[in-house]
């Protein structure tokens, strides 16, 4: 029989060096539509899809491949006689290469006028089904998805015949990428139906990078995006300078990023371990920078800055006293960017959208050896109908602006987790404890003399009135919370007698 290779691609790159060069070792080349015409133009000769079948193209291009003198050819396997007798009687060749790749369904959903029925159109339907007859076939067929393979292929077929290694190899690319195509198309279709948590459940990432390690030197690790980069996600994020992030790094800098986003005005977070250590607002970025620093100078060596505006000389100046590990910003000076590379073991990441919010659609997911844990992302602050003073004093203006700052960033640290603070930045902050007294008297520990007329925000209700007797040794002045335990009145009747205002706003925000 003669060798034939069935070539239909949509991206067109070095397709034609390949059918080339496959025709110089003796192919005969088929193909569709615009493939067949780009071929053509080069010269080369090519046997349409409707001159093999004997069949015209028809519903709009619908069918085309679908036809059992492709299929059979595909899937004659060569060492199974009866297979082999049948073609023959049938008058059918065997196929032996099929280059495909697929209709461009991610790129039509990605614009932003897509139609519903554009988004259909776009389903394809003859590639995957020849992708897949070919890579079940893999011992006979070497079927190649991604432009990348055409060099391996066509020097181990210039040098003899390609290898059963380097078949298998394809076949798992084809599965791996009819998976995520089917995939998107049917994530895009849930969303089209709002169905937030089907019954199964798929998703597609593409691989960003390979890691040295991961949480620890023993494990191995890589980095994947979703196929659809959300607009300020740290996948979109710019890398100016620096080696490349570890595990640790994309984990910190993502858990202050999520903070950041808290805030309209110049606001500098400063991470540790994906939690806050220091936070401070300002009418600039410097003076931001400035009093997220000072909230606590011991953690944020070493750690990670996210600031959401453009970092000046005067800040990187101040950037440079310590070791910091990253700085992610909505950009950088040119003078700040010659400060910051005097230092040759910090990161620096552009993040032009670093304001954007996070998308509804949007899943938080957590592994679970065996399982996964998925849930809407935790986009409230409060609900405003919930917010009510449940002492006898309301706070003040100067109060209740501190109470709501250091809310947004009790809501991104770990539980059970207590905040301390002013209007403008944390001064104390107590996370990841096994109980709310400790992590409110680790809170007030690292406030120091600060904690004197701060207020205090905890993720979640007090169970029992101790921590506001740790408030009231301490100076605090307000104290913010969802509300809920039955012993409420005792925390609120402890706060009266002190004197001391305090809001319940109804959510809680564990963090685990």
């Amino acid at each position: 029989m003669k060798k034939r290779a069935l070539v239909s691609v949509s991206d067109k790159a070095g397709i034609v060096e390949f059918c080339t060069r496959l025709a110089a070792c003796g192919y005969e080349i088929i193909s569709t539509g615009g493939t067949a015409k780009a071929l053509k133009d080069a010269g080369l000769p090519v046997i349409g899809i409707s001159e093999l079948t004997g069949f015209p193209e028809c519903l709009d291009g619908r069918v085309k491949t679908l036809h059992p003198i492709v299929h059979a050819g595909l899937l004659a396997m060569r060492s199974n006689p009866d297979h082999m007798s049948q073609l023959e009687k049938l008058g059918i060749n065997t196929i032996d290469i099929v280059a495909v790749n697929l209709y461009p369904f991610k790129a039509t959903i990605s614009k932003p006028d897509v139609t519903f029925a554009d988004a259909v159109e776009n389903i394809d339907i003859g590639g995957p089904t020849m992708l897949r007859a070919a890579a079940k076939n893999y011992q006979d067929v070497a079927v190649v998805v991604d432009p990348k393979d055409y060099e391996r292929v066509l020097s181990e077929l210039e040098a003899g015949e390609i290898t059963l290694d380097t078949k298998k190899y394809l076949q798992y690319k084809v599965f791996a990428h009819t998976a995520v195509y089917d995939s998107m198309i049917s994530n895009y279709l849930a969303e089209q139906l709002d169905i937030r948590f089907p019954d199964s459940i798929t998703f597609a990432y593409e691989k960003t990078q390979d890691m040295r390690y991961g949480e620890n030197p023993h494990q191995g690790a890589s980095y994947y995006s979703e196929e659809f980069i959300r607009a300020g996600s740290l996948s979109k994020a710019k890398q100016l300078w620096g080696k490349e992030l570890s595990y640790n790094n994309i984990n910190d800098a993502n858990g202050a990023l999520e903070l950041v986003k808290e805030f309209e005005e110049p606001c500098v977070v400063a991470c540790k371990h994906a939690n806050p250590c220091g936070v401070g607002v300002g009418k600039t970025i410097h003076e931001a920078y400035v009093k997220a620093y000072e909230s606590d100078p011991v953690s944020v060596f070493g750690g990670i800055l996210a600031i959401n505006g453009t970092v000046d000389e005067a800040t990187a100046t101040e950037i440079n006293k310590i070791f910091i590990e990253i700085v992610i910003a909505e950009g950088f000076t040119e003078g700040a960017l010659e400060i910051l590379k005097q230092k040759k073991n910090i990161r620096l990441l552009e993040l032009l959208d670093i304001k954007a919010k996070r998308e509804a659609s949007a899943y938080d997911m957590k592994k679970v050896y065996g399982g996964l844990l998925v849930q809407d992302y935790d986009n409230t602050l409060f609900a405003p109908e919930n917010l009510r003073v449940v002492t006898k004093r309301a706070p003040t203006e100067a109060e209740m602006a501190a109470l709501m700052f250091n809310w947004k960033v009790v809501k991104h640290t770990k539980s059970n987790a207590i905040v301390v603070g002013k209007a403008d930045r944390t001064t104390g902050i107590g996370m990841g404890q096994t109980n709310r007294i400790w992590a409110a008297q680790q809170a007030i520990e690292h406030a120091g003399e600060e904690v004197k007329g701060s207020v205090m925000a905890s993720d979640a209700f007090f169970p029992f009135p101790d921590c506001v007797a740790e408030c009231v040794k301490a100076g605090i002045t307000a104290i913010v919370q969802p509300g809920g335990s039955i012993k409420d009145q005792l925390s609120i009747d402890a706060c009266d007698e002190a004197g001391i205002a305090m809001i319940f706003v109804g959510d809680r925000h564990f963090k685990h």
